[in-house]
């Protein structure tokens, strides 16, 4: 049966070489349990529903994924997206609003795939602007990171000053962000969810000792789990018909709502073609032409995700570039991917477990995936200024507005304009002039 759906002597693998690729998968992303739910925590939802939300989100993706696609990809609530989702979108507007943009950008993207029309998009918006979302997410990540472990703190007048070094919590995600650091440099498999577990049992030992001193006024809570295992928390309060319910939409602005519907989306398409085709270009699935077998499917599948994470309760959905730990361990087949998925129905029970992690124990994770985004920066053409400067103004304006769409509406603006302006109008299309005329009326109009 398993060799009718996943045709694993095709593509010159067994079941024991798939099963131990989808539990080494599961072991580098498994940090999603624990981080998601903290970061959606920020914008006000129930981390328990978001934990449950989180893992329905993964079994279903990489489901579908195994049995459309059949690759070995996972999928999973996106780092960078939940906390443009929580920290930008959730301020301007609620979290109810942003679940909402979720779920209609999810919807957007379908019908994209269906008629064919995300390549047009896609192709449209110039490379540099494509790396540099990926740098100032990456960056935005990892200041989120430090910021909510206390490594920085907010200053009235210079914005962030370094927190104290004194604080227990602060030195332990220092020294986590280290151990967590040389994992990565040794290559060791898990490295971001064992620098988690490692950060928490150093904390584990200083509550043992008396060092980490139980203080819930003082945000100290204890370490230790009430419970081992229990049935998942309820999504009741989280899922998409809730926030409907619960949601305000007196005086709703909806261009700006639109602005960061569309935002949710071009990061979405970018990330999943991007990582799409990194995963596939390491495990030899690219054919002659470049182009991934099946790719619609898959593309789809990401689609499909990110509109039912959203129903669920949860930020965007998208392929997980961890996927390539069990893609080195020889997956080759949806069956990697299906065995993680089950691994994630087992973690569901372990609820208490995973939401006891504190922000010191998992601020390491994020900032070194910011540094992972952030390498993005080596491919941008700094020797042609019409290039360098609209990345530059994209990253700038998105760190600093903490607002993706006007990042995005800056680069793509200044990068149209230093063309055209610079007698290098060849070099963009029409699509690029429309995209960057209606970003510059909703700067005006917003």
């Amino acid at each position: 049966m398993l060799e009718r759906w996943f045709k694993l002597k095709e593509n010159n693998t067994n079941i024991q070489t798939e099963m131990l690729a989808g539990l080494t998968t599961f072991m580098t992303m498994a940090y999603i349990l624990i981080a998601n739910p903290q970061i959606l925590s920020v914008a006000g939802m129930d981390p328990g529903g978001v934990f449950t939300a989180t893992a329905l989100a993964v079994i279903m993706g990489t489901v579908l994924m195994a049995f459309m696609a059949n690759y070995p990809f996972v999928l999973a609530p996106g780092m960078g997206l939940n906390a443009f989702f929580a920290y930008v979108v959730a301020v301007q507007f609620s979290w109810q609003i942003a679940l909402l943009a979720v779920f209609l950008e999810g919807v957007l993207f379908i019908i994209l795939c269906a008629f064919n029309v995300r390549d047009a998009v896609f192709d449209a918006i110039p490379q540099g602007l494509k790396y540099a979302l990926t740098v100032s997410i990456g960056l935005f990540i990892a200041f989120i990171g430090m910021q909510a472990s206390g490594i920085i703190v907010t200053n009235p007048a210079t914005m962030v000053e370094l927190g104290n070094l004194n604080d227990l919590r602060v030195i332990l995600a220092l020294v986590g962000l280290l151990l967590t650091g040389v994992l990565v440099a040794r290559r060791v498999k898990g490295a971001l969810f064992f620098g988690i577990v490692l950060t928490y049992l150093l904390g584990v030992v200083c509550q043992i000792t008396g060092v980490y001193q139980v203080d819930p006024g003082a945000g100290m809570y204890s370490l230790f789990p009430q419970g081992i295992v229990q049935l998942p928390p309820s999504i009741r309060e989280v899922s998409l018909s809730a926030a409907l319910t619960s949601a305000d939409f007196s005086n709703f602005p909806f261009w700006d709502f639109a602005l960061v519907v569309l935002a949710f989306l071009f990061i979405n398409v970018f990330d999943t073609v991007g990582t799409l085709i990194g995963l596939s270009e390491k495990s030899g699935f690219l054919d002659n032409n470049g182009k991934i077998p099946r790719g619609k499917q898959a593309v789809m599948v990401n689609a499909i995700s990110t509109a039912g994470g959203a129903l669920l309760g949860t930020s965007t959905t998208t392929t997980y570039i961890e996927s390539a730990a069990g893609i080195t361990e020889g997956g080759r087949t949806g069956l990697t991917a299906l065995t993680t998925a089950g691994l994630f129905v087992i973690a569901l029970l372990f609820a208490p477990v995973f939401s006891i992690i504190p922000a010191f124990a998992t601020a390491p994770a994020l900032i070194i995936i910011g540094v992972f985004m952030a390498e993005s920066v080596v491919k941008v053409n700094f020797d042609d200024f019409t290039e360098a400067m609209p990345v530059i103004i994209t990253i700038l304006f998105l760190l600093l507005t903490f607002s993706v769409s006007y990042g995005l509406a800056f680069g793509m603006i200044s990068y149209v304009a230093l063309k055209i302006l610079s007698g290098r109008g060849d070099e963009t299309n029409t699509v690029m002039v429309i995209m960057a005329v209606i970003f510059l009326l909703g700067l005006i109009f917003r």
